[in-house]
């Protein structure tokens, strides 16, 4: 009910956080996303969390054919593949690496995760999110969810568009360098 009211209420396209692969899930929330011409994050996992990515692309693949049988288009959803603390699951990074890849070659679709995640109770967490962050774009993370007031994590997506050729001849890189220089020589 409050998802309904909330998207009966908002102006634009929204994104809803989130469904799984559970069938009664897919059953109650995907009919409210189509109604409202919504998009949805597609939670790679079902009534638990799988740790082959495999077995997460198989999970993807149900919530993306499931949300076409509702009226739902592949780009307006976006697969979490499910970024994991590493200080729990030493192959949480790579595992997500893998499925990132799968759901590209696979299914084609948009990806997105909590950043921050993977660096939960460990030490120089800025410094992790940053790398992970440069890790994953290259392996076809298309968007993150993410603290935008770490410079570093920022900076490391700036970088990242850069480098993989999503910012052509750098001019968003040079003009926030410019930017910043400016900044630095009015103060």
């Amino acid at each position: 009910e409050a998802l309904e009211a909330g998207l009966a209420a908002y102006e634009g396209k929204a994104l809803v956080n989130s469904v799984t692969g559970e069938d009664e899930r897919l059953e109650a929330i995907l009919p409210i996303v189509a109604r409202h011409g919504a998009a949805v994050i597609g939670l790679a996992n079902d009534d638990e969390i799988r740790m082959e990515p495999a077995e997460r692309l198989a999970i993807a693949r149900k919530i993306v054919s499931a949300a076409g049988d509702h009226g739902i288009p592949p780009e307006d959803v976006v697969i979490d593949a499910l970024a994991m603390p590493i200080g729990a699951e030493p192959r949480a990074v790579t595992t997500f690496i893998e499925t990132l890849r799968l759901l590209r070659e696979e299914l084609g679709v948009n990806t997105t995760c909590g950043a921050s995640n993977t660096s939960f109770a460990m030490p120089g967490r800025h410094a992790l999110g940053a790398n992970f962050l440069a890790i994953a774009q290259s392996h076809g993370l298309t968007s993150a969810i993410m603290d935008a007031r770490s410079q570093q994590c920022v900076e490391a997506v700036r970088a990242g568009d850069l480098l993989l050729g999503r910012d052509e001849w750098g001019a968003r890189w040079i003009k926030r360098y410019r930017d910043q220089q400016a900044a630095l020589a009015a103060s």
